[in-house]
């Protein structure tokens, strides 16, 4: 999705990451800063606000109704962004974890002695389409030389 907000527009990216940089002004003795009401703003401080405004409608747009729940009550894009990042980061850490299991079952991969070719090249292709389907693919020719390793002496290679 991040591309796709690049390319829009730079700056909303940079809001989405940094967050508005909120105007301060002092009030009072000894100076206590505090946010600039709207009628205060000047140019350059609407258009941080219309940024934050287009960032977060386009978050908000790019979520199914279960992440609206998490982000509804966030103020600016950048919240929303940390949220999703936050509750992503375990499906992240889980998909990484399935892909580690898949790559040691690859690895350590061998033909049964009482399994059929079929039957070893079903159970193959299984790991090998679980791991495509997370995103880690093998190239065909790398494949092709698993399987020939791995398949029984008593096969006979003609």
């Amino acid at each position: 999705m991040h591309n796709f907000i690049i390319v829009e527009d730079s700056e909303l990216w940079d809001v989405i990451c940094d967050g508005p940089h909120v105007s301060l002004k002092k009030v009072g003795e000894p100076g206590v800063m505090v946010p600039k009401t709207r009628k205060e703003y000047i140019n350059i401080n609407i258009k941080v606000v219309k940024k934050n405004f287009c960032a977060k409608k386009i978050l908000v747009y790019s979520v199914g109704p279960d992440e609206y729940n998490r982000i509804s009550t966030c103020q600016y894009a950048k919240e929303i962004w940390e949220a999703l990042q936050t509750a992503h980061e375990r499906t992240t850490q889980v998909k990484q974890t399935k892909i580690d299991m898949l790559t040691t079952e690859y690895e350590l991969f061998r033909m049964k002695d009482d399994e059929s070719i079929q039957d070893m090249h079903t159970r193959f292709t299984s790991i090998i389409n679980q791991l495509h389907s997370l995103g880690d693919i093998i190239l065909r020719n790398k494949l092709v030389r698993k399987v020939l390793s791995v398949l029984p002496s008593s096969w006979e290679r003609r």
